[in-house]
């Protein structure tokens, strides 16, 4: 469509009603939740009764949600060390190196991604199983690591994580000129230090956006985290375990809390990529 030709006013209102009606669909289950998280009644919904800050007041004195919170940020920062440095090591492989099969090697690492999480999840747990009673049974040992815990809680993220931050790094070194690091080495730079100098920070903003969103993911990640579970369940796990019991305003103070942590994250990360 031409810009210059006169529209109807239905057609220059179009883009505005989408684009509303899109962010309605976004945004209000968000701000419905961030506000009954303020509402003096008992359960998280309409009608509202007053404002409180009793639901804040309790999250801060309920120890199981926060041991959770703090599980979940343990999980979340192993995976995006594990999926950070792996990662790096995956784009290498398929952006500097050339051998046969590496078309299928690039494909397999994906395909985590297209893999459903509870399918995932259930996976990783029969096999996990079945090795650490064949360890117990024939070698006497207890891998109780490949039991039902926070360790398969772990692999389990890390499986499929690490496919994405292989895609942000690997899209960032796509670009990379190497004739800075031949000239580096013609110079009489090693490789470590070629590596630490140029290479590295090149790919830092890559590897800095690469971190969150495996934090994020991790941190919010319930189908395959549901399957591999154990005694210390993650917040996501505890959340759902008390909606089954009964709504709580509670967990409106939790999701606004973690609402307001991804935006104040989301805004940092944008800051930081908008400097020179």
């Amino acid at each position: 469509m031409i810009p210059s030709l006169p529209r109807a006013p239905w057609l220059r209102a179009a883009p505005w009603i989408y684009a509303a009606a899109f962010f309605a669909c976004l945004f209000l289950p968000l701000a419905v939740v961030a506000v009954f998280a303020f509402n003096n009644a008992p359960y998280p919904a309409p009608p509202w009764r007053g404002f409180t800050l009793i639901w804040f007041v309790k999250l801060v004195g309920d120890a199981p949600l926060r041991h959770s919170l703090w599980t979940s940020t343990l999980v979340a920062s192993w995976v995006t060390a594990l999926s950070i440095a792996v990662g790096t090591v995956n784009a290498f492989l398929i952006e500097r190196t050339q051998f046969r099969g590496k078309s299928a090697l690039s494909l397999l690492m994906l395909a985590p991604l297209v893999i459903p999480g509870v399918i995932l999840g259930i996976s990783i747990l029969a096999f996990a199983s079945r090795i650490a009673q064949f360890g117990e049974d024939l070698l006497g040992w207890e891998l109780d690591f490949l039991r039902p815990g926070l360790p398969l809680v772990v692999l389990g993220q890390f499986s499929y994580i690490v496919a994405i931050a292989t895609l942000t790094i690997s899209a960032r070194l796509k670009r990379f000129d190497v004739t800075l690091e031949e000239a580096a080495h013609n110079l009489g730079a090693s490789r470590l230090a070629v590596l630490r100098t140029i290479t590295l920070p090149y790919l830092k903003p890559a590897l800095i956006g690469a971190s969150v969103i495996s934090f994020l993911m991790s941190f919010e990640n319930f189908n395959t985290t549901l399957m591999l579970v154990g005694a210390d369940a993650p917040l996501t796990v505890l959340m759902y375990g008390r909606m089954r019991e009964g709504a709580s305003p509670v967990l409106n103070a939790v999701s606004l809390f973690l609402m307001l942590a991804s935006a104040l994250l989301a805004v940092l990360m944008m800051r930081r990529s908008n400097k020179p």
